[in-house]
């Protein structure tokens, strides 16, 4: 029994270990990342024109990119959830797809498809709309490598509502498509911002896709890479700062959100 016990506290003591090696490996690096180049980041930002133009830039195409994938995302993601159907499990995991190809794998599968010399890239550019180098491309590449995570988790939302309540909604003289907006979409709704939360947060900090794509206009990945590439470290810094606090917006919202749902 002591001999249990022991072995129980020895356990007990190499799971804090590695959890603390863990959280520490894990936290650390952007902590230090904050401590030397947020002093430096936070003046950049005042009179840096360029870094102020690449953040709005990029919240601008990542937010243009969430909301097509919401669109798109949503019916797709609602039929995930409740229909069954010959070939589901083959088309989740194509959609999943993209979420474990090499970045730059992917931004070269875009460029295949969606450059000049492509036919459909070809065809754009014929009635004005290009793709490559343009932040059309950087929407596209955004879409493309976070728009997964937004039906995956909305999926999840909308398996959460009980099948049920729409049943009642529908004997109750709803059409469908009513019995969708009066009890599925308020019931799911929590669930659905958070994704499309964690969908605008991956597309801000997407960087392999969209280089291949869209090198420039610069986005704030981009140009940290940029400047650590041209001006080294130090100028890298300041601006990686920048971009790790701004990051904690996205994810406290989420947090928020996920708190709220669970005390609903």
């Amino acid at each position: 029994m002591i001999g249990g016990r022991s072995r129980a506290g020895w356990l007990s003591v190499l799971v804090a270990l590695a959890s603390s090696a863990l959280l520490l490996f894990l936290v650390g690096p952007v902590l230090a990342l904050v401590g030397v180049g947020g002093g430096a980041g936070a003046p950049q930002l005042l009179h840096d024109a360029e870094l102020r133009r690449v953040l709005g830039l990029t919240a601008l195409t990542a937010t243009g990119a969430t909301l097509l994938g919401v669109l798109g995302g949503t019916p797709l993601a609602w039929l995930l959830a409740r229909r069954a159907f010959r070939g589901r499990a083959l088309l989740s995991a194509l959609l999943d797809l993209p979420l474990v190809l090499p970045h730059p794998v992917a931004g070269i599968a875009l460029l295949l498809v969606l450059g000049r010399e492509s036919v459909v890239g070809g065809a754009l550019l014929a009635v004005g709309l290009r793709v490559v180098g343009s932040p059309l491309g950087i929407i596209v590449a955004m879409l493309f490598v976070s728009a997964p995570l937004y039906v995956s988790g909305a999926r999840e939302a909308f398996a959460k509502v009980d099948p049920r309540l729409e049943g009642v909604a529908r004997t109750l003289g709803d059409t469908p498509m009513r019995a969708f907006q009066r009890v599925t979409f308020p019931l799911a709704f929590r669930g659905l911002l958070a994704s499309a939360v964690v969908m605008w947060a991956r597309a801000v900090s997407e960087f392999g896709a969209v280089v291949v794509l869209a090198y420039n206009p610069k986005v704030a990945s981009v140009l940290s890479y940029d400047r650590l590439t041209t001006g080294g470290l130090a100028d890298a810094l300041p601006v990686a700062a920048v971009l790790a606090v701004l990051a904690l917006l996205p994810l406290t919202a989420l947090r928020t959100l996920r708190r709220d749902e669970g005390r609903a």
